[in-house]
């Protein structure tokens, strides 16, 4: 599969690139679920300054934190296609199926919703077929490769 990529040599470059992303994304608009973007990449590769930068773009004021002990955190939009955000952290589970305790199939289900998990590899197996795969690389100290994929 081939996919687009960025490189960025600062936090605040990859929150732009994923700002200008999410306005694009306000553009388009799933029937049948959610507009799911799946971020992959290790640890300390830009994924919750990613998310960051795609709140911004969706209008979110809120400070954004990873929810790594919560695991999901929503935020409202104040957008014609859309009515919410999430933010999922999904690094603490050890199986698929525990994201399904905290409503994944209302969540995923709703064509309203946008989803943004980072460790999404920790849940591919209940990811739906369309989505948008974004992996995060380091290259140097300082620089990242950012990699975007639609299924």
């Amino acid at each position: 599969m081939k996919g687009v990529s960025f490189e960025t040599n600062s936090a605040k470059k990859t929150q732009k690139i994923a700002e200008i992303l999410a306005k694009e994304l306000l553009k388009t608009h799933f029937e049948k679920h959610a507009l799911v973007l799946a971020l992959s990449g290790e640890l300390g590769s830009g994924k919750t300054t990613f998310v960051r930068g795609l709140a911004a773009g969706f209008g979110i004021k809120s400070k954004i934190s990873s929810p790594t002990f919560v695991i999901a955190k929503r935020y409202a939009l104040n957008i014609k296609r859309y009515k919410n955000f999430y933010h999922i952290d999904a690094y603490r589970l050890a199986k698929p199926k525990y994201i399904l305790s905290l409503g994944w199939r209302d969540m995923v289900g709703d064509p309203k919703n946008i989803i943004a998990i980072e460790w999404a590899r920790h849940i591919k197996k209940v990811l739906p077929k369309r989505h948008i795969d974004i992996n995060f690389k380091h290259v140097s100290k300082n620089k990242r490769k950012i990699v975007f994929y639609a299924e």
